[in-house]
């Protein structure tokens, strides 16, 4: 069977419109330390990022942790009140 339909066939409406199948089946499974939570990302210098790893092995923290402090910080500095973690 040919992938693309003769044009007279679709004139007469005898070939139904191709179906599409998703590449990749979308899954839903988050994991439950993710839902309800929304991802704050940025871009470091090598030394950033290696002296927040390094701490929070040190404190045996995770860099999450350690980035929700520091968000917090960031809060009570400019008047605003800390959210948590």
């Amino acid at each position: 069977m040919s992938r693309k339909p003769s044009f007279a066939n679709l004139r007469s409406g005898l070939v139904s419109a191709p179906t599409v199948e998703p590449a990749f089946a979308a899954t839903s499974a988050v994991p439950a330390s993710r839902q309800g939570r929304k991802q704050i990302a940025g871009f470091f210098s090598p030394e950033m990022s290696f002296a927040m790893h390094t701490l929070a092995r040190r404190q045996s923290r995770s860099l999450q942790a350690l980035m929700a402090e520091a968000f917090n910080d960031v809060l009570r500095k400019h008047g605003e009140s800390p959210i948590g973690d």
